[in-house]
């Protein structure tokens, strides 16, 4: 550990700084430790404005929001339903459907950076919570590491669809 000299100039500046801490030597350490290291913390750290961009794969498309949206290193991807080839829902029950949407997902992450392994949440809609354990089946294939998840019964999703599912990845180094 680094040995740390107070003299008297630090001391009553932490005292100007922080009148209402009693300064005890071992106080005006730990006190003087922390300030230092706040300063050596905000010195280390450059102002940047956080950038947003917006993503979508076919900027021609009739619907009303981005397939995926970046801030700083997170994606978030929109929801996604189990469709092919535009607005049509692959056929063959939720099974199929859940295969296709995280078929989708995966599309959109390599789109725009990220990767399955990067997913850190996903929320899941269901249109019968009674399809939760065969959804299941098809889910958890996709996945090394279960991200953090969330899932809710939905009446009435997009074309019908048995589920949607949208997620939060990473996206850089």
């Amino acid at each position: 550990m680094a040995e740390v000299t107070l003299n008297v100039k630090d001391t009553q500046l932490l005292r100007r700084l922080c009148p209402a801490i009693p300064l005890t030597a071992s106080a005006t350490m730990r006190l003087f430790t922390i300030v230092c290291t706040v300063a050596a913390l905000a010195a280390c750290q450059p102002e940047q404005e956080t950038v947003v961009e917006y993503f979508k794969a076919d900027p021609a498309s009739p619907l009303p929001f981005s397939d995926a949206v970046r801030v700083g290193d997170l994606l978030f991807v929109s929801g996604q339903i189990g469709t092919v080839s535009g607005m049509t829902l692959i056929e063959g029950g939720i099974q199929a459907e859940t295969r296709q949407t995280m078929d989708n997902i995966r599309a959109v992450l390599e789109r725009n950076g990220s990767s399955m392994d990067r997913v850190v949440k996903c929320l899941v809609m269901l249109d019968d919570v009674g399809e939760w354990s065969a959804m299941n089946e098809v889910y958890v294939t996709y996945f090394d590491r279960l991200p953090a998840r969330s899932a809710m019964g939905a009446d009435g999703l997009a074309l019908g669809a048995r589920v949607e599912i949208e997620c939060i990845a990473t996206v850089g180094d």
